[in-house]
Protein backbone atom coordinates (compact mmCIF):
# COMPACT_ATOMS: atom_id res chain seq x y z
CA UNK A 1 0.00 0.00 0.00
CA UNK A 2 2.75 2.39 0.95
CA UNK A 3 4.16 1.65 -2.28
CA UNK A 4 1.30 2.69 -4.55
CA UNK A 5 1.11 5.51 -2.69
CA UNK A 6 4.54 6.69 -3.21
CA UNK A 7 3.89 5.44 -6.48
CA UNK A 8 1.16 8.06 -6.43
CA UNK A 9 3.16 11.08 -5.08
CA UNK A 10 5.79 10.77 -7.95
CA UNK A 11 3.86 10.66 -10.88
CA UNK A 12 1.70 13.91 -9.73
CA UNK A 13 4.37 15.10 -9.43
CA UNK A 14 5.95 14.29 -12.75
CA UNK A 15 2.69 14.95 -14.14
CA UNK A 16 3.25 19.16 -14.32
CA UNK A 17 6.81 19.05 -14.97
CA UNK A 18 6.15 17.10 -17.96
CA UNK A 19 3.10 18.88 -19.40
CA UNK A 20 5.35 22.48 -19.14
CA UNK A 21 7.87 20.82 -21.38
CA UNK A 22 5.73 20.83 -25.22
CA UNK A 23 4.48 24.34 -23.71
CA UNK A 24 7.90 25.75 -24.20
CA UNK A 25 8.08 23.71 -27.02
CA UNK A 26 5.16 25.10 -28.87
CA UNK A 27 6.09 29.18 -27.42
CA UNK A 28 9.38 27.97 -29.66
CA UNK A 29 8.25 27.03 -32.27
CA UNK A 30 4.73 28.67 -32.99
CA UNK A 31 3.47 30.24 -36.05
CA UNK A 32 1.80 33.84 -36.50
CA UNK A 33 1.04 35.63 -39.20
CA UNK A 34 0.84 39.17 -40.27
CA UNK A 35 -1.28 41.46 -42.17
CA UNK A 36 -0.19 43.89 -44.40
CA UNK A 37 -3.39 46.10 -43.78
CA UNK A 38 -4.79 48.50 -45.49
CA UNK A 39 -4.29 45.84 -48.53
CA UNK A 40 -2.42 47.34 -51.70
CA UNK A 41 -4.01 48.81 -54.55
CA UNK A 42 -2.63 50.01 -57.51
CA UNK A 43 -2.06 50.22 -61.41
CA UNK A 44 0.02 48.18 -63.62
CA UNK A 45 1.01 47.20 -66.92
CA UNK A 46 0.71 50.17 -69.76
CA UNK A 47 -0.84 50.91 -72.26
CA UNK A 48 -3.85 52.86 -73.36
CA UNK A 49 -6.24 51.44 -70.58
CA UNK A 50 -5.58 51.14 -66.74
CA UNK A 51 -5.56 48.23 -65.34
CA UNK A 52 -5.71 47.62 -61.30
CA UNK A 53 -4.65 45.18 -58.65
CA UNK A 54 -5.32 44.81 -55.31
CA UNK A 55 -3.30 42.49 -53.00
CA UNK A 56 -4.06 41.29 -49.31
CA UNK A 57 -0.70 40.14 -48.01
CA UNK A 58 -0.17 37.93 -45.26
CA UNK A 59 3.48 37.45 -43.97
CA UNK A 60 4.14 34.06 -41.89
CA UNK A 61 6.43 34.68 -39.11
CA UNK A 62 7.76 33.24 -36.48
CA UNK A 63 7.84 34.72 -33.06
CA UNK A 64 6.47 38.24 -31.25
CA UNK A 65 9.85 40.06 -31.88
CA UNK A 66 9.89 39.08 -35.43
CA UNK A 67 6.50 41.17 -35.45
CA UNK A 68 7.80 44.05 -33.90
CA UNK A 69 10.41 43.92 -36.10
CA UNK A 70 8.23 43.28 -39.29
CA UNK A 71 6.19 46.38 -38.06
CA UNK A 72 9.28 48.44 -37.93
CA UNK A 73 9.92 47.90 -41.70
CA UNK A 74 6.74 47.16 -43.06
CA UNK A 75 6.89 51.45 -44.79
CA UNK A 76 9.79 49.36 -46.42
CA UNK A 77 8.27 46.37 -47.14
CA UNK A 78 4.90 48.16 -48.69
CA UNK A 79 6.97 49.85 -51.02
CA UNK A 80 8.62 47.07 -52.42
CA UNK A 81 6.05 44.95 -52.78
CA UNK A 82 4.03 48.42 -54.58
CA UNK A 83 7.01 48.32 -56.77
CA UNK A 84 7.14 44.69 -58.10
CA UNK A 85 3.17 44.82 -58.45
CA UNK A 86 3.55 47.99 -60.73
CA UNK A 87 5.87 46.65 -63.08
CA UNK A 88 4.07 43.56 -63.97
CA UNK A 89 2.45 42.85 -67.43
CA UNK A 90 -1.39 40.93 -68.54
CA UNK A 91 1.18 37.42 -68.74
CA UNK A 92 3.00 37.96 -65.31
CA UNK A 93 -0.58 37.55 -63.85
CA UNK A 94 -2.34 35.44 -65.44
CA UNK A 95 -3.09 31.93 -64.83
CA UNK A 96 -1.96 30.05 -61.09
CA UNK A 97 1.18 29.33 -62.34
CA UNK A 98 1.89 32.93 -63.01
CA UNK A 99 0.89 34.09 -59.43
CA UNK A 100 2.40 32.01 -57.66
CA UNK A 101 5.27 32.46 -59.80
CA UNK A 102 4.85 36.36 -58.65
CA UNK A 103 4.47 35.05 -55.01
CA UNK A 104 7.41 33.97 -54.79
CA UNK A 105 9.53 36.62 -56.39
CA UNK A 106 7.19 38.98 -53.49
CA UNK A 107 8.98 36.60 -51.03
CA UNK A 108 12.34 36.87 -51.96
CA UNK A 109 12.05 40.27 -52.41
CA UNK A 110 10.47 40.99 -48.95
CA UNK A 111 13.52 38.65 -47.53
CA UNK A 112 16.05 40.48 -49.28
CA UNK A 113 14.76 43.70 -47.84
CA UNK A 114 14.56 42.53 -44.24
CA UNK A 115 18.24 41.06 -44.86
CA UNK A 116 20.16 44.15 -45.60
CA UNK A 117 18.14 46.02 -42.94
CA UNK A 118 17.84 42.99 -40.04
CA UNK A 119 20.97 40.92 -41.19
CA UNK A 120 18.82 37.89 -41.29
CA UNK A 121 15.41 37.03 -43.73
CA UNK A 122 13.32 36.79 -40.33
CA UNK A 123 9.81 36.19 -42.89
CA UNK A 124 9.56 32.42 -43.49
CA UNK A 125 6.29 32.79 -45.73
CA UNK A 126 4.34 35.27 -47.86
CA UNK A 127 0.61 34.46 -48.51
CA UNK A 128 -1.53 36.02 -50.72
CA UNK A 129 -4.87 36.69 -49.00
CA UNK A 130 -6.76 38.15 -51.93
CA UNK A 131 -5.41 38.99 -55.20
CA UNK A 132 -7.55 40.66 -57.26
CA UNK A 133 -6.68 41.82 -61.15
CA UNK A 134 -8.82 44.07 -63.44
Amino acid sequence: MKYLISMFFCLALAGPALAEEPAEDAAATQTLYYALTPAMVGNYGSGERLKYYKADVALRISSKEVEDRVKHHEPLIRHQLVMLFSQQTDETLSGPEAKEQLRQEALRQVREVLEQEEGKPLVDDLLFNNLIIQ
